[in-house]
């Protein structure tokens, strides 16, 4: 999730679990917001560590400082550092369970989002990703300010609970939307002329009322979305060319190869004049797509560049906000180029 959501989720469950030592008066209610705040965000900064190349950069985010393992091992440590600075040393048991919560629950909540994050690292590499809600969703983020801040200004703890309550509810219906809308995906796939190939759904800007589906098959992939007021409206798929030989071609390409395995297979790789560009397309809407990287020139590899594709954003917020109203059944990329 984006810093603002992560900042007030580790706050907020550090406040949760100072609780006790908030109401007896050993530790005050901002000090415990802010060691959240600070912890919260904390594993978000490996951005700062370059790895060579954009590819290399975006797989590698979300690796050791995210890993589960490595952030049990480190909460001690920080846990001590917490309690050498506020001078509260009895409080080293109850810090080391707040740090622990707070670190382990930022890449929980990376984890729903379609990105990736290894968890399971240094057993397993694999990126995991529920595309369950969006990198940004003020619905998840608003009810935890507001419970947080609350809380700090009227020292009632009960905010801060509700806070967490809402968004963790707002979160578990995500996860059940996005089911609901797999299986209505599918539904919609058997019953008309596309045969199903690898599926995915995800959560669209800002919002899980409308989900993105996407399906891959040979020589080309499917682009359509469905918003949980359709009902019974048949969905309107696009379908783009995917360049069979040109796959083939470069396959073994070091950074065609780690894309293709960061993203499951969901990936297009298009000739544009003399230029092989590489995407993926998890995230982003066609036309779209957040992360797109030149790989090759004039038949030649060449180290990754990441391309700054131009937007509408005035014409997709306004599409988006019309397609999950299902005031409009037409894709996006049939509206902007």
């Amino acid at each position: 999730m984006d810093s603002l959501s992560q900042i007030a989720l580790g706050a907020a469950v550090s406040v949760a679990a100072f609780r006790k030592p908030i109401r007896d008066k050993q530790l005050k209610l901002w000090q415990a917001a802010a060691a959240g705040a600070v912890f919260g965000t904390l594993p978000d900064l490996d951005v700062l560590i370059s790895h060579g190349d954009p590819i290399s950069d975006m797989t590698l985010h979300r690796t050791e400082s995210h890993a589960l393992f490595y952030l049990t091992l480190v909460s001690p440590l920080f846990a001590w550092l917490l309690v050498k600075l506020l001078g509260k040393q009895e409080l080293f048991k109850q810090s080391l369970v707040a740090i622990w919560l707070v670190l382990i629950t930022h890449p929980l909540l990376d984890t729903l989002t379609i990105y990736g994050t290894q968890l399971a690292l240094p057993f397993s590499d694999y990126p995991f990703g529920t595309g369950s809600v969006f990198v940004i969703d003020p619905l998840y983020t608003l009810p935890l300010l507001i419970g947080t801040g609350v809380a700090l200004f009227n020292k009632k703890l009960s905010w801060n609970s509700a806070g967490i309550l809402l968004s963790s509810a707002y979160l578990l219906f995500g996860l059940v939307a996005q089911q609901w809308a797999y299986a209505e995906v599918r539904q919609q796939l058997a019953t008309t002329d596309h045969k199903t190939g690898q599926l995915l759904v995800t959560a669209t800007p800002f919002n899980t009322l409308l989900w993105r589906a996407v399906v891959i098959k040979d020589g080309e992939y499917m682009e359509g979305y469905y918003s949980l007021l359709d009902g019974s409206t048949a969905m309107q798929w696009r379908s783009f060319h995917r360049d069979q030989d040109l796959m083939a071609q470069w396959k073994d390409n070091p950074a065609v190869a780690r894309l293709a395995w960061f993203s499951h297979g969901f990936y297009q790789l298009e000739q544009k004049g003399q230029q092989v560009l590489l995407t993926d397309l998890r995230m982003g809407m066609a036309p779209f797509y957040s992360f797109s990287f030149v790989v090759a020139e004039n038949e030649q590899a060449k180290p990754p560049v990441q391309l700054e594709l131009p937007r509408d954003h005035g014409a997709s917020f306004a599409w988006l906000y019309q397609r999950a109203l299902a005031k409009t059944q037409l894709p996006l990329s049939d509206l902007v180029h």
